[in-house]
């Protein structure tokens, strides 16, 4: 085998080795991701919340409106605690440790919620790393008896819609 040969083929593998460790990535992240969602579903039941349940600043903002009085014009409601105590405590586990904590409502369900949008900024970064190492390997020609390069290239301009 010639060395120009070689190269190629060991860049191919280094290509595969990387799309790989993003998909394995991926899935780890998945799980956390799943984890995560998980317990704030469990915290909006204790709270007797869900996602839409707990009015808007602006819809309190329109209530309160009809009778000034001395009451702040706008009052922050957290969609998660709604009206439940959040200065109870509840109990977690912190991400990568298995040291559990007595922390506040509130706390809890931010740190949960930070995370999770972490994670799904994370996901889409790894997704268009797949992507690209998909591509990439494809042109270089590892994939042709099995995808066309036209083929990678149409699914690569496929975008999801909200």
């Amino acid at each position: 085998m010639d060395e120009e040969t070689q190269n190629q083929l060991t860049a191919i593998e280094v290509e595969a080795e990387l799309l790989l460790l993003a998909r394995h990535q991926a899935v780890e992240n998945d799980r956390l991701r799943n984890g995560n969602r998980e317990a704030l579903t469990a915290l909006r039941k204790i709270a007797r919340t869900t996602k839409t349940s707990v009015s808007s600043p602006f819809e309190s903002i329109m209530k309160e409106i009809g009778g000034l009085g001395s009451k702040p014009l706008v009052q922050e409601v957290c969609t998660t605690c709604g009206n439940h105590d959040s200065t109870e405590s509840t109990w977690m586990t912190f991400p990568g440790t298995d040291v559990f904590a007595q922390v506040p409502f509130h706390a809890a369900h931010t740190i949960l919620e930070k995370d999770q949008e972490r994670l799904d900024s994370e996901s889409k970064k790894l997704q268009s790393l797949v992507k690209e190492k998909t591509l990439m390997i494809s042109e270089k020609g590892a994939l042709s008896d099995k995808i066309s390069p036209e083929v990678i290239r149409s699914f690569m301009t496929l975008k999801d819609k909200s």
